[in-house]
């Protein structure tokens, strides 16, 4: 399958072939929620076409911001809140159309359920998604706005063609106009 925006940046087949063998093909429109901010979540899947958007609304200001992407050959939901139903942390949105292969949280909890081999991977999941998020924090102290579009850019090669400037500005925590000034350098030096 060819991927159309990101690299994945962990390994986890056998995570993506219980998707295949024990989920169910899922297709979403653009603008369609799989998980909703504040309600149990359920979820979760692999893309296998189409991108996704994690949004939260800010607690002063109400507005939507867009704390992640989940691309095609990359895996979607509010993990671990889908294991025990919890109220999911954020809004996952469609950004286009979808097909996801999607089982549910108790699927995932029986799998890890059944060996040690299978709780190792939700350690590895767990630390997979502790490091990302400790990734993500630190660019925001150690990188430009610039540098933070770049390398954005290099995960997700395809992204611009596809997202709106705004998406993606909320998520680098730039404006739009911002963005615009980062693109004009870049294409025009």
């Amino acid at each position: 399958m060819e991927q159309k925006f990101g690299i994945n940046s962990i390994e986890l087949g056998l995570l993506r072939d219980f998707c295949e063998q024990e989920g169910h093909v899922v297709t979403y429109s653009k603008g369609e929620q799989m998980e909703c901010e504040g309600e149990p979540s359920r979820w979760f899947g692999y893309v296998a076409e189409g991108c996704f958007k994690y949004t939260v609304h800010g607690i002063s200001d109400g507005k939507e911001h867009i704390t992640w992407f989940s691309f095609e050959g990359e895996f979607v939901g509010d993990y671990p809140t889908c294991l025990d139903g919890r109220p999911s942390h954020t809004t996952i949105e469609a950004m286009m159309p979808c097909r996801l292969l999607r089982i549910s949280g108790k699927q995932m909890m029986d799998l890890f359920h059944r060996s040690i081999d299978m709780m190792e991977l939700r350690s590895i999941i767990g630390e997979h998604l502790l490091n990302q998020a400790r990734a993500r924090y630190l660019d925001f102290h150690r990188t430009t706005p610039r540098e933070r579009y770049e390398l954005l850019l290099h995960r997700c090669p395809g992204i611009v063609e596809h997202l709106d400037l705004q998406d993606i500005a909320s998520f680098l925590k730039i404006s739009p106009q911002m963005l615009s000034k980062i693109r004009r350098d870049i294409t025009f030096g």
